[in-house]
């Protein structure tokens, strides 16, 4: 197998002005080997990781973040003292050279005289580090990447994926949900159940990382409009809104794995463009297209925003083309927000990319929902895809086209050079091999969403793909019997149920599809006059 059947060149990265394809030389590959890169399931398990490291770090030592939202109240710990403020406000003064860069438009307009609006950058910038309210994105666009990048003598490592600094994602594998949680659909409840996902990654990759954070800190650009950012900094103590220069970005770190990582993104085409993306770029999207070209047995899929037409058509093409191929997918029972006006335009694009994958595969398209063992749908805020158990994407981006256009986005793709020996050894059958980090996280997910023992090895027919998924499938047929039947006798074991499409009335898309268009998922493609290009 040669790394470009599933990773980009810099041709198809297509965006030129990046250092990510020229700091390893100009004939230099474009992505980086020799990486260890570990899955962080669960908030949780990340934020511990995340405490140990940053109160490790010394004087003169890095530390460098971007995010959707960052609550300086949430506890990384569960421990008082243990909150993201906090902590990242004692780094600084311990010397530590914090550099931030979180999206400006979570707080609640200009409502800032409550307590709870206080906003994690203010408190750090009062310690001692920097962090930068940053708006340069398209109208209605976010900054979506969830990044921290950790430099010093004893540790370098970076932290990518879907969970941001913020309430409601210290959950665990019990799913009951962060005490500190937020307001969503009634559904959840007051503590809303969460999955999501981080990698870990140390090695080489890590340099990759880092200067994604850099190239966005660099750019010139203000960082809002100025009357507003006026407005703001007058309203919000310690609010910057002029970034220092960062410190020359060191060597980078030597192999430490067996990984090669290719660092994705997502910018979208703005009219006053990014210098590192005058065109925007669209890589996350392409390094998907690349990869499910090359899908023949099944892709595995978790995400938070399935509902593109446009997306899914990528997926029903290789329904359509590879016979064999299977999409098994696990969302979210409903939307993040209810009410008769902001749940349909979610709904309708959900519909309408279920519909698409559906059509063109048929059975072989299973999509799950989740929920805990009382009972409490679990939102899944995963961004997770593994093709064949060799290629595997972990980021901040959804499957739709405000993620793979018109949002910041971050992403990994990850082939590991380690073989799995376990059967099938060559799931796709094309000579790749199984890889053992696509397996392994394919398998840690699978046995979660079962409870299945596998100190006890009551999981080793899921390994196969086939009986893995009938395994799934039945699982979610005896769970969903239960319910339907009563909720009598003891309730079956795991947490999948089969996710059942709420179909919208006609006069309720015919106003919902626009608004889901224009607001909710938005294209962010630059035009070639009045048509819109992937290049």
């Amino acid at each position: 197998m040669e790394r470009t059947d599933w990773l980009l060149t810099p041709a198809e990265r297509d965006n030129p002005a990046t250092a990510l394809d020229r700091r390893h030389g100009p004939d230099g590959p474009a992505w980086t080997e020799g990486n260890d890169v570990r899955p962080l399931v669960h908030g949780s398990t990340y934020f511990a990781r995340l405490h140990e490291v940053v109160t490790g770090l010394g004087p003169g030592d890095l530390l460098c973040f971007t995010d959707w939202r960052g609550d300086p109240d949430e506890r990384l710990t569960g421990e008082d003292g243990s909150e993201v403020g906090q902590v990242f406000c004692a780094a600084a003064e311990r010397g530590v050279v914090v550099k931030g860069l979180l999206w400006r438009s979570h707080l609640d307009g200009l409502a800032y005289s409550a307590d709870e609006n206080r906003h994690l950058g203010s408190d750090v910038n009062e310690a001692g580090g920097e962090v930068l309210l940053d708006q340069r994105v398209r109208p209605f666009g976010s900054h979506h990447q969830k990044l921290v990048v950790a430099r010093s003598e004893e540790v370098d490592v970076a932290f990518a994926g879907g969970i941001d600094l913020c309430h409601s994602r210290r959950d665990d594998a019990d799913h009951g949900g962060d005490p500190q949680g937020l307001r969503m659909s009634p559904e959840y409840g007051d503590t809303p159940p969460w999955h999501d996902v981080q990698l870990e990654v140390r090695g080489p990759a890590v340099g990759d990382l880092e200067t994604v954070f850099r190239e966005r800190w660099d750019d010139p650009a203000p960082l809002d409009n100025r009357a507003r950012m006026a407005v703001e900094r007058r309203l919000v103590k310690g609010l910057d809104t002029d970034a220092s220069e960062l410190p020359a970005q060191g060597p980078d770190p030597e192999p430490a794995g067996t990984c090669t990582v290719q660092v994705l993104r997502t910018y979208p085409a703005r009219r006053s463009p990014y210098p590192f993306a005058p065109r925007g770029e669209r890589s996350v999207a392409a390094a998907y297209r690349k990869a499910l070209r090359r899908a023949r047995r099944f892709v595995y899929l978790e995400d938070q925003y399935l509902w593109s037409a446009e997306v899914a058509d990528l997926f029903a093409e290789a329904l359509t083309r590879e016979p064999e191929l299977h999409l098994v997918g696990v969302v979210p029972r409903y939307p993040d927000q209810g009410g008769r006006v902001g749940r349909p335009p979610n709904l309708v694009g959900r519909q309408d990319a279920l519909d698409v994958v559906m059509r063109a595969g048929g059975d072989r398209v299973t999509v799950f929902d989740l929920e805990n063992h009382v009972g409490t749908p679990v939102y899944v805020h995963a961004k997770v895809c593994v093709v064949d158990d060799v290629w595997t994407s972990v980021g901040s981006d959804n499957l739709n086209m405000r993620s793979w256009t018109h949002d910041s986005e971050l992403s990994c793709a990850v082939l590991d050079e380690s073989l799995d020996p376990r059967s099938p050894g060559d799931p796709g059958g094309l000579g790749d091999g199984a890889r053992r980090f696509a397996r392994e996280l394919r398998l840690q997910l699978w046995r979660e969403h079962l409870d299945a023992d596998h100190e006890a090895g009551l999981d080793d027919d899921l390994v196969d793909p086939a009986s893995g998924l009938a395994r799934l499938r039945a699982s979610a047929t005896a769970l969903d019997a239960w319910h339907d039947g009563g909720r009598v006798g003891p309730r079956p074991p795991g947490r999948l149920r089969t996710h059942r499409v709420d179909r919208l009335p006609g006069h309720t898309r015919a106003w919902a599809r626009p608004l889901y268009h224009l607001v909710v998922d938005p294209d962010g493609r630059p035009r070639d006059g009045f048509r819109r290009t992937w290049q």
